[in-house]
């Protein structure tokens, strides 16, 4: 019986096609096999060549978070997602949203949604943190600066300091008192990178510290 070694063979809930090839090595098809395990549901297709394990099958949630970074990338999580993964915004955020310096997608997978939003490569790289969630998974995620900076990057330009306020506050119903936290350093070489709205982001942070 092959699946306790399949199920054996992998510490975590997420694999992909090489993986599960290597593990029904013995099979003269593997891909028949494989086909026969989505079928019954011992596994789940997430996109091509990345799996998780079924309920049947399952040992733990699998983590959402480490699928985002594998779905497309190179990404990293960030924007509304990032926000409510460091509980800055009181909303639990459904869709996982990364940004990416590839062109812009959105995948609706048997496990959930995942969007990612392009930016320039030039602005990509600065801010982002590996993020340990547990023994065997780190994650690609956005510093908070860079999540809050990232939001603000995508909307039209604001016209002052006072609007930027405003969005934060109602829109994003952000934490605000959680702000005066925000290292104001890194705000500000994010703002030369990201420009107008950032900057005023800036200057209201300054004011606030």
């Amino acid at each position: 019986m092959m699946l306790p070694a399949l199920r054996n063979l992998s510490l975590i809930e997420e694999f992909d096609y090489n993986f599960i090839k290597h593990a029904l090595y013995k099979y003269k098809n593997p891909r028949v096999k494989i086909n026969d395990l989505l079928k019954k549901g011992k596994i789940i297709r997430v996109k091509k060549g990345l799996y998780v394990f079924g309920p049947e099958l399952a040992r733990e949630p699998y983590l959402k978070e480490t699928l985002a970074n594998l779905i497309y990338g190179p990404s990293y999580i960030s924007l509304e997602y990032a926000l409510s993964f460091y509980d800055l915004i009181p909303e639990r955020v459904e869709i996982i949203t990364s940004v990416t310096d590839k062109r812009n997608k959105f995948f609706n997978t048997p496990v959930g949604i995942f969007s990612y939003r392009y930016i320039n490569p030039s602005i990509y790289s600065y801010g982002i943190t590996l993020c340990d969630l547990d023994k065997y998974h780190s994650i690609l995620i956005a510093t908070r600066e860079k999540a809050l900076s990232d939001i603000l990057y995508f909307l039209d330009k604001m016209t002052d300091k006072s609007q930027i306020e405003k969005y934060l506050s109602e829109n994003l119903r952000l934490d605000m008192e959680a702000l005066i936290d925000f290292n104001l350093r890194k705000i500000k070489n994010l703002a030369r990178l990201y420009g107008h709205n950032v900057n005023l982001f800036y200057h209201l942070l300054k004011e606030m510290k």
